[in-house]
């Protein structure tokens, strides 16, 4: 009987959750207004209770996939009996309303942990960020059970089984791929409370900086990895071989991780100096909405992609509703509030605080540059004006130029000082690496392609800058300690992650520059017993057979793979035709290494025991997601700052009275 129930289940702690994120938007808030000590005493139960709800239904929802009820209308859309048992726990979010009630038990379980990880923090404060967090709860819910209940039934005509999951989704990436990016998304909405918070509690100076860096390094460390993945499963799964497609729904989660990368700075700059308050705080703001807008462009309808996950033109309007409102009213209070508590510290034209707000006004530009490029076309289709594609040739032809000027600063910054600094003195430092990165950048293409490429010079000359800037500040900060260990163990967590996400972003663009400039795709027919050359490599396709997967039949190509007459491996590619859909894919067969993957696909049957293949060699490749793990680890080391484990005193707001702070 229980069995029976468990969607019903789901659906009542939804209600429930809704009722109690309501509240954890509305008391704690007008306590703070009102001085009830009481009042603010719901955030931290609300948000622990929100948080058991969801994890209820979330459970529910994930019980009804595991035990095959396609009573259940999400369920019988998104699953099959046939269907592998991991698959059927990940699709829980392989659709829209599975992946919203994901996006919503996210969002709680960041408001669990702010409430047990901030007690260091003022009561008025804690209440504030939590009634903050409450009201963007309040509003997802509310698009759930209102659009996107994931609990409706398909009574009395219940199927007898399932339309499968889209066989795009039964991969491993989709394991990891979406709660990490969700992770991402939701995690900057804490930073965006903090700022509110700040803004309404008056208190706009270095200690709100001071509370939300942690949580803003995490979140921003959560989308790298999970922007990462997703090109990670594209390059593998679509059988294209490409590794970013300027795909809208890409640029959706790209847009928060650039306005992400500048708000961490400018939190640096702020705690550190007490300058950029106030766009500090607008950073969070927009960080957050663009987080949201991606939402809305994901399942609003409005666009056709892979990565689109609805199409229901109701849920766009309410979701967009919701942006509008949340971005109208934290602009509204940034507008009334931010002015009163401007800051006053200057700096001189040549200082690290100069160019960290160059390179945080170059990730705007090419925030709003990647912007224009998404919702451009989409805005003169909904007017009617006609409809224009805007791909890869716009976005390489703005983004590249703004990455290479911010990486130029990127490199001056660590060496400069805080304040003022002599331009000659800056100069003689950085002398010899831009010597170096020059020289060696200029040789490269020469020893690796045998001739001169000018895009793959520029590559290295702006990653080895970057990365020989980094050797230099190391140098100085270490060159007085008795042994070079001995400096490095002095150097902070903080110092360390910024080395090692700095690193991150001069492999990633080394693995950018080397894989489109020297990749090699060759689309080829072979048979049994034929060889193709490539890339002074030999394919043989030695043997064509029919194998049956849990829930799909595959044809299997055996391709030997030699150099010099020496084997070095065996690809097996397939061709899947998914029973329950009727639906054709194609499983790549790699040959993952360091320096180059080898990269076959399968492509259409042509007769006669012949197919058409596309085979890739792709150097340096595996560079971009290598880079991108270097970086979010940066932003995790920065969190381990033993700055950031203490406890701190804070001066309460001389408004409340003395028993809010106890």
């Amino acid at each position: 009987m229980l069995v029976k129930i468990i969607p019903e289940l789901g659906l009542f702690a939804l209600v429930v959750a809704l009722g109690l994120a309501f509240l954890q938007a509305v008391a704690p808030l007008a306590g703070t207004t009102l001085r009830r000590p009481l009042w603010m005493a719901f955030a931290e139960p609300m948000a622990w209770g929100q948080f058991a709800f969801l994890l209820v239904a979330y459970a529910s929802l994930t019980t009804s996939f595991l035990l095959d009820d396609f009573s259940v209308s999400y369920v019988a859309n998104n699953s099959n009996s046939m269907l592998p048992w991991y698959y059927k726990f990940t699709a829980v979010w392989g659709g829209h309303e599975g992946s919203v009630l994901l996006w919503s038990l996210i969002l709680s379980g960041w408001g669990f942990a702010v409430s047990l990880l901030s007690h260091n923090l003022p009561r008025d404060m804690l209440a504030r960020v939590l009634g903050v967090m409450g009201m963007v709860s309040t509003g997802f819910l509310l698009f759930i059970l209102i659009t996107s209940s994931p609990f409706e039934r398909l009574l009395p005509g219940v199927p007898q089984d399932g339309a499968d999951l889209n066989p795009l989704l039964q991969d491993v990436g989709l394991i990891i791929h979406p709660p990490m990016l969700y992770m991402g998304y939701v995690g900057f909405s804490v930073v965006f409370a903090f700022a509110i918070a700040a803004l309404l509690g008056g208190r706009l100076d270095a200690a709100w900086t001071r509370w939300a860096r942690p949580w803003t390094n995490i979140a921003w460390a959560f989308l790298t990895v999970g922007i990462a993945l997703g090109s990670w499963w594209a390059y593998y799964e679509l059988g294209w071989g490409g590794w970013w497609f300027w795909d809208p729904v890409e640029n959706a989660s790209f847009l928060p991780w650039l306005t992400g990368t500048a708000l961490i700075h400018s939190l640096a700059v702020t705690e550190k100096r007490g300058t950029f308050k106030s766009w500090t705080a607008l950073l969070a703001i927009f960080t957050f909405s663009l987080s949201l807008l991606g939402t809305f462009l994901v399942r609003s309808g409005v666009l056709t992609s892979v990565h689109a996950f609805a199409n229901d033109p109701s849920r766009g309007i309410f979701i967009l509703a919701l942006l509008g409102i949340t971005v109208g009213a934290s602009l509204l209070i940034f507008a009334l509030r931010a002015p009163r508590m401007s800051g006053n510290v200057g700096f001189g034209w040549l200082s690290r605080d100069a160019l960290l707000l160059i390179n945080n006004i170059l990730l705007v530009v090419m925030t709003v540059t990647v912007l224009l490029g998404t919702v451009y076309p989409l805005i003169l289709d909904a007017l009617g004006l006609g409809k224009i594609s805007v791909g890869p040739p716009y976005f390489n032809a703005l983004f590249v130029p703004l990455t290479v000027l911010l990486c130029a600063f990127m490199g001056l910054g660590p060496v400069a000082r805080w304040k003022q600094m002599p331009g000659r003195e800056l100069f003689s430092r950085l002398l010899w690496a831009g010597i170096a990165a020059l020289t060696i950048a200029a040789a490269v293409p020469f020893l690796y392609g045998g001739e001169w490429n000018a895009a793959v010079a520029l590559g290295l000359v702006t990653a080895l800058w970057v990365v020989l800037a980094l050797v230099r500040d190391l140098f100085d900060k270490t060159r007085h300690a008795s042994s070079p260990l001995a400096g490095f163990r002095k150097l902070s967590l903080a110092h360390w992650g910024m080395v090692i996400g700095h690193l991150g972003m001069a492999v990633t663009i080394v693995g950018v520059a080397m894989v489109s400039n020297y990749a090699i795709e060759r689309n080829v027919r072979l048979a049994v017993g034929e060889r193709v050359e490539i890339g002074g490599y030999s394919f043989t396709m030695t043997d064509l057979s029919e194998r049956r997967g849990p829930n799909f039949l595959a044809d299997t190509v055996t391709i030997e793979m030699a150099r010099d007459g020496q084997r070095v491996t065996t690809l097996r590619p397939e061709k899947r035709l998914y029973i329950a859909r009727g639906q054709p894919m194609t499983d790549v067969a790699l040959r993952p290494g360091l320096l180059q993957d080898i990269y076959v696909a399968l492509g259409e049957d042509l007769g006669d025991g012949a197919w058409a293949m596309r085979i890739q060699i792709k150097p340096f490749v595996r560079w971009l997601w290598l880079g991108a793990l270097l970086m979010a680890t940066g932003g995790l080391l920065a969190v381990a700052d033993s700055r950031y484990r203490r406890q701190r005193s804070v001066a309460p707001d001389s408004t409340l009275p003395r028993e809010v702070h106890t």
